[in-house]
């Protein structure tokens, strides 16, 4: 099983599918393809873990706006995992979810027996679903299942001016 360490998420045009391509180590990338059918199913699901982090603050939904605004703009940019003809590639069909007090951990499952594991600490999660989510405004695909403070936050940070340097 791989346990992917860095990875690219990307909305890919020609598939109508988002493309997860991640490294494991010094192992060759591996590319999973995940549906909007599955990650449907896969989003309450973090959404949820998230909510239950913070949950007994007063005015959570203001604090998780907050929060995902913060990890968002701590996303650093780095080189993309870059992704050869030869890589691996394989369309999840299901995702194993455990979660802890600490971090989700997700094992996406392929058709023939692959799988790679990848597991988020409250910040990375945050980040991924601001990724996740800008792949779903380019893919056109419903936002319904999206709460709104990360909607908000999203749309926030969109506004915010470029620096010139």
């Amino acid at each position: 099983m791989a346990t992917l360490e860095r990875i690219t998420t990307q909305y890919i045009d020609s598939q109508d599918r988002v493309r997860l391509a991640g490294v494991s180590g010094n192992a060759a990338p591996v590319v999973i393809w995940l549906t909007q059918r599955l990650l449907q199913r896969l989003l309450p699901v973090l959404f949820q873990w998230l909510q239950r982090q913070d949950n007994t603050l007063p005015l959570a939904e203001v604090f998780h706006g907050f929060a995902q605004q913060a990890a968002q703009a701590e996303l650093t940019p780095q080189a993309p995992v870059q992704v050869e003809a030869a890589s691996c590639a394989w369309l999840a069909l299901s995702v194993d979810i455990s979660c802890s007090n600490e971090s989700v951990g997700l094992i996406f499952r392929g058709p023939d027996g692959e799988n790679a594991t990848l597991t988020l600490a409250t910040k990375p999660l945050r980040q991924w679903l601001g990724i996740l989510h800008e792949a779903y405004r380019q893919a056109q695909w419903p936002l319904q299942a999206w709460p709104e403070w990360l909607q908000a936050s999203e749309d926030i940070l969109q506004q915010r001016p470029a620096l010139l340097h």
